[in-house]
């Protein structure tokens, strides 16, 4: 019985992963957002393109690009499900020097992860950079950016609702 038990788990768990990697990979496709970057003397559009492919080793891969009034962010990275830890795991990298890693947080349909850095700004501040990705379901995708510079207060944020 216990044998039987066994040869049941080690049959369930690569079936779960199956499942993990089918739901990533239904966020394939190219998605279209806009908001707004706003702060205490902003709020500029905010357009963003996100191209979500199938990467090697049960991996999507991600690539955006999102344009202000003067300026371009690009974010690229991964999202996997590792199946040695049983969670899904997500890495971005942006133009503007930002490094993430983030453990994603499942509930229900949902799956966010959230990036976070400390970083110096050109002129050597203070800065935090962060970022949210939440998947819900396989029919949504939002980006949440922030940014705050610790000498000024000051924090920029926008909130992309991604569509195809």
């Amino acid at each position: 019985m216990f044998a039987v038990l066994a040869l049941q788990g080690m049959v369930m768990a690569p079936v779960k992963a199956q499942g993990e990697l089918a739901l990533l990979e239904s966020y394939i496709g190219d998605w279209r957002g806009d908001s707004a970057l706003v702060g205490r003397d902003r709020n500029e559009p905010f357009r963003c393109r996100l191209g979500v492919a199938k990467g090697n080793l049960g991996r999507i891969n991600y690539t955006g690009r999102c344009t202000l009034v003067n300026a371009t962010l690009s974010i690229s990275g991964t999202i996997a499900f590792n199946e040695q830890t049983r969670r899904y795991e997500a890495a971005m990298s942006s133009n503007a020097g930002y490094t993430g890693l983030a453990v994603g947080q499942k509930n229900g349909e949902r799956i966010s992860f959230d990036l976070r850095e400390q970083q110096k700004d050109r002129a050597g501040s203070d800065v935090r950079i962060g970022a949210r990705i939440l998947l819900v379901g396989n029919s949504s995708i939002t980006v949440d950016f922030e940014v705050e510079f610790n000498n000024s207060g000051e924090v920029l944020k926008a909130s992309v609702p991604f569509s195809r």
